[in-house]
């Protein structure tokens, strides 16, 4: 089980031309279904007079909800194209809106297939893509004597609390790697500390 997924660092374009069609492509970071929507319309209203914009997205991480959207163009001929160049490169919380000025010359479901995915793929060759790490909230409690020994173990897996309260007691809250979570929760539990 992995524990972490890969998103883009920032927005990015792209284009391809062909037979007088031209294809701009906007790839973006998101996390919402909403967000990703609200890409596909932002690049809608500022290319109103493009005759289609098609897009694709992935979500979460293992890449679900995903979407694909041909806006009439032929089934399957733009919205999976895009699609298949975030599951290429194993993205996640990613969307990419491909803008088409029709330039008189049908492509074909074929050459439709190729502009798409090129495009696309351009807007994330000029991307770079980052690790989103999976954590799991790990919370103790524990009396001030055995600080020293939470500083050895949160220095030893570099843990930083993600919260923490200094009352009768101490309670602190880590956000930790999910594949570690356990070993260190376990950890704790053997030194007598409360685990959460």
């Amino acid at each position: 089980m992995s524990d972490e997924y890969l998103t883009l660092t920032g927005p990015s374009e792209g284009i391809y031309k062909e037979k007088g069609s031209r294809f701009y492509a906007f790839a973006a970071p998101v996390t919402t279904v909403a967000a990703a929507e609200a890409h596909v319309a932002e690049i809608g209203k500022k290319y109103h007079d493009a005759r289609h914009v098609c897009y694709a997205y992935r979500l979460g991480p293992s890449g679900e909800p995903w979407r694909a959207n041909d806006d009439g163009e032929p089934a399957h001929s733009a919205g999976d194209p895009i699609l298949n160049e975030l599951k290429s490169r194993a993205l996640s919380d990613a969307v990419i809106a491909v803008v088409r000025y029709f330039g008189g010359t049908k492509l074909g479901v074929g050459g439709l297939i190729r502009a798409y995915g090129t495009a696309a793929a351009d807007a994330l060759d000029h991307n770079t893509s980052q690790p989103v790490l999976l954590t799991e909230r790990v919370r103790i409690r524990f009396p001030y004597a055995l600080t020293s020994e939470v500083n050895r173990i949160a220095h030893r897996f570099a843990l930083k609390p993600a919260e923490a309260d200094y009352g009768a007691d101490c309670r602190l809250s880590y956000d930790i790697r999910r594949t570690q979570a356990a070993n260190v929760a376990a950890i704790f539990e053997d030194l007598g500390i409360l685990v959460r």
